[in-house]
């Protein structure tokens, strides 16, 4: 299976029933905390929503109801629950006579994901002055992954470790709802992300970056930290436009 190069988003062929039991496709399972005291659906989406972000579900992808089911561990019932929660989110879409995919998304959409990332990634430096050791030490963890994923040639590995450290960037303003809603923004990102061959030239240049917001951060250079996470996101933002440009040419 080959897949398109960052000339174009992230439109990879559907992988067919043979591959998928090949191990080309799986679905990573969720921590017990993750899953606590939620209903079968919501874990179920909440399980798959996660692997969208960690790339193991991608855009185009048909979600076949048998075999998701079984690898999933739920009934076709609660998976078609959890389906119909996860289209709630723009994270899939209905084809008549076709089934269910996980979205594609376009430039409006990019557009919306950068709005969003900007009030809350922003408002979370510019409100926190003194970042606890908690949030620090996650990030930074985060951050060093990424480096040795890098190290190993892991793209795929290091574009989800950089979307957790902006999850964390999120988690300083101790609001559980805007840490649900970021989680489905974050989905939402990693399914505009680049594959193939140059998926090395679309994330490399992202963890010089985040390191240096981190280390903006620990410094207490609140101003400084938030002027350059707004021009990493006007980077992000412009790199993912000129893909769809690209790919419409």
């Amino acid at each position: 299976m080959t897949q398109k190069p960052f000339t174009q988003p992230l439109s990879a062929q559907p992988l067919n029933l043979q591959q998928q039991i090949a191990g080309e496709f799986r679905i990573d399972p969720l921590t017990s905390e993750q899953s606590a005291d939620l209903p079968a659906f919501e874990r179920v989406a909440l399980l798959l929503r996660e692997n969208i972000i960690s790339g193991n579900l991608y855009a185009g992808q048909p979600l076949l109801e048998n075999e998701l089911s079984e690898r999933c561990g739920a009934s076709r019932n609660t998976l078609r629950e959890a389906l119909r929660y996860l289209h709630g989110e723009g994270l899939v879409n209905y084809h008549q006579n076709r089934g269910v995919f996980v979205r594609q998304l376009d430039k409006r959409d990019v557009r919306d994901i950068f709005k969003v990332r900007r009030h809350l990634e922003i408002l979370a430096v510019e409100t926190n002055p003194q970042v606890s050791p908690f949030h620090l030490n996650r990030m930074l963890a985060l951050i060093e992954q990424a480096e040795q994923e890098a190290e190993n040639a892991a793209w795929r590995n290091v574009g989800t470790l950089s979307l957790r450290f902006h999850q964390s960037i999120v988690h300083m303003l101790g609001c559980q709802r805007f840490n649900d809603f970021f989680s489905v923004i974050l989905a939402q990102l990693r399914l505009l992300f680049a594959s193939g061959p140059a998926e090395r030239d679309f994330q490399y240049p992202w963890i010089a970056r985040d390191r240096e917001i981190y280390q903006l951060l620990h410094e207490g250079r609140t101003s400084e930290a938030s002027q350059a996470l707004q021009v990493y996101l006007e980077l992000s933002e412009k790199k993912l436009m000129q893909a769809f440009s690209l790919s419409t040419c």
